[in-house]
């Protein structure tokens, strides 16, 4: 499908994400003030925000990423999480940060979460950009940034078939 016939709806301005991000980071200051977490970074899609949200963050950290497929080159989430690349660092005994681009049903975070855990994590939490309105895994969440009801998200990191990651703001796509 070509760029031509898409079409992007503005979401959430550069700026509002910045602004996002900066909200984040007080926040997880503040609640990793006495500790050297470990900042998951979830590939690809997160990435962006990852660097963004950890450039903010004045603590001591360590930064390491893991990257799942769930979509792939396919338009909708395929029925089981796939870890294409896995953390380098030890976990145990850490205190896990994981950051995501999006939150919808919850599926993926959840097992990232039981994958951490499975690794001996002290604590495990997560930070997501934006979570999808009514998910089931709202509660689950310590750090959410923006909410979003219908659509399918593009920009700043996030994707549709491994493009448009480039944007620096985020769109709702359309076809048609």
């Amino acid at each position: 499908m070509l760029k031509e016939e898409l079409r992007f709806i503005p979401f959430l301005s550069h700026q509002r994400i910045a602004s996002t991000v900066e909200g984040l980071a007080k926040k997880i200051t503040e609640d990793y003030a006495d500790t050297v977490p470990v900042v998951i970074g979830v590939l690809k899609g997160a990435a962006l925000f990852t660097a963004d949200l950890v450039r903010r963050l004045p603590m001591e950290l360590e930064l390491d990423f893991i990257q799942v497929e769930r979509y792939g080159k396919y338009p909708e989430p395929q029925p089981t999480i796939t870890i294409v690349h896995d953390v380098t660092f030890p976990l145990k005994d850490r205190d896990v940060l994981i950051v995501e681009d999006i939150v919808d049903r919850g599926i993926t975070i959840k097992a990232l979460k039981e994958h951490i855990e499975r690794k001996g994590a002290r604590s495990v939490k997560v930070c997501t950009l934006l979570l999808r309105e009514g998910s089931p895994a709202k509660g689950s969440i310590e750090y959410a940034g923006i909410g979003v009801d219908k659509g399918f998200v593009v920009g700043y990191g996030m994707d549709y078939r491994e493009k448009f990651r480039n944007l620096d703001a985020l769109y709702i796509m359309e076809e048609g």
